[in-house]
């Protein structure tokens, strides 16, 4: 294979796609769903901070969506240690909308990566932790400051 960058292209977008597809489905916007997704995956209360970090999204784009969430009831903000964390839980609403929604992508997840062979696995998510290690450490100084 000369070039492997289109193959890659089209399987990314193709995985993007897949998400989309599964947003607009479910009736959420994609910081909602991967919010979401986020407390189920944690199962405890983190801060919006953290969620942030998790997601690598601006503060401002989760913002929105957590004060979108919180005026439909699906979770609570609150205060952690300090007046400058909030803490952010989902509310009996919220887990009935995280079950229906992306509790069952977590489960088409799980069952697509079960698929591979343990071995396949590990090669997969080595081989993908390498290639954006190494993708991050190239496009440092792309666009940057002169």
């Amino acid at each position: 294979m000369n070039n492997p960058l289109p193959a890659y292209n089209d399987l990314i977008k193709e995985n993007d796609s897949i998400y989309r597809a599964l947003y607009k489905r479910l009736g959420l916007s994609a910081c909602t769903f991967w919010i979401l997704y986020t407390l189920r995956e944690e199962q405890n209360s983190i801060t919006q901070t953290e969620i942030c970090e998790i997601l690598h999204e601006p503060k401002q784009t989760v913002n929105s969506a957590l004060k979108s969430l919180e005026a439909e009831g699906y979770i609570i903000l609150s205060y952690g240690q300090d007046r400058r964390s909030k803490c952010v839980m989902l509310t009996e609403k919220g887990i009935c909308l995280a079950r229906k929604t992306v509790d069952a992508v977590m489960l088409a997840e799980q069952s697509a990566l079960l698929a591979l062979s343990e071995q396949e696995r590990a090669m997969f998510l080595s081989l993908f932790r390498k290639y954006t290690e190494i993708l991050k450490d190239k496009t440092k100084e792309i666009g940057g400051a002169k």
